[in-house]
């Protein structure tokens, strides 16, 4: 199995772990192996490769994965297009420019420019 390390805000760890200490999950591992196998289901419809016993942990939790995807759930090209821009401009610290991009190219009260506006202040944090 390969290894990769990512780096969570303390908030996101703290949750995690609390899910650990009540049973939810058997170890940080198990959740993290979970959680990037339901994404995968989730945002890509041709993935089908699934580690340790995902679908036993899936009904135990009592997810229920939609079998077609509604508007609210679905990621189109150009809101993804968007994540990228978004990314590139909070990697490069231009935030100024990123929420410009927003207005300029993002429905404001939509949920897409809620989503974008978080992603770049995550950005912020960090820098």
């Amino acid at each position: 199995m390969a290894k990769d390390t990512v780096r969570y805000p303390d908030q996101v760890v703290d949750e995690i772990e609390s899910l650990v200490e009540d049973g939810t999950f058997e170890s940080k591992s198990e959740f993290y192996r979970f959680s990037a196998e339901y994404m995968l289901e989730l945002v890509s419809p041709d993935y089908d490769e699934k580690t340790f016993s995902y679908e036993e942990l899936k009904t135990e939790l009592d997810l229920e994965f939609p079998s077609d995807i509604s508007d609210e759930y679905a990621f189109d090209d150009d809101f993804l297009q968007a994540v990228v821009s978004i990314r590139t401009y909070g990697l490069r610290g231009e935030f100024e420019a990123g929420y410009e991009f927003i207005d300029a190219e993002i429905d404001t009260g939509s949920r897409a420019a809620l989503v974008l506006e978080e992603l770049l202040a995550m950005y912020r944090k960090e820098h």
